[in-house]
């Protein structure tokens, strides 16, 4: 059974799965430094923002995170799953996590950006109803960036 659980983003299982997405966009993207995608775990801190990892068995396999854009808008970070447990909808059931969390703390807007060489992220938030937007703030000007936003 998998399940989902808000925790603070600093304990060691946050940093394992954050480690493991950082590693993997670093491989995708050649030129990134470390692939952290300027994510820290104090952004998802606060009443403001939201870290939650999903378990199976007790086992730590996907999370995600919200963090304070704006008054009423939220960003969707570190939505990640681990590769022998992916294809069986563990990444929607994270997203909805992170909306329904988004919610409760009063947003009204997510946004969000991946990048141009993870499709099967794009396909995600298509999938979830989110549309494209220009990319924004440090997303601005890269070409390998897209930005999508969906109101909740």
């Amino acid at each position: 059974m998998f399940k989902v659980d808000v925790v603070d983003p600093r304990g060691p299982e946050a940093a394992e799965l954050i480690s493991a997405l950082s590693a993997e966009l670093a491989r995708r993207y050649d030129n990134m430094e470390d692939g952290s995608g300027g994510f820290e775990p104090e952004d998802a801190l606060g009443p403001r923002g939201a870290f939650v990892i999903g378990r199976i068995g007790g086992n730590p396999v996907a999370c995600g995170a919200i963090r304070p854009l704006g008054e009423d808008v939220a960003e969707l970070k570190r939505v990640f799953v681990k590769v022998d447990f992916r294809g069986r909808g563990y990444s929607k059931v994270i997203v909805s996590e992170l909306e329904r969390q988004a919610r409760v703390r009063g947003y009204r807007v997510i946004r969000l950006e991946t990048g141009v060489r993870q499709p099967e992220a794009i396909s995600l938030y298509e999938s979830l109803d989110y549309h494209p937007i220009p990319n924004y703030g440090e997303y601005r000007d890269s070409s390998l960036s897209v930005c999508f936003e969906k109101r909740v």
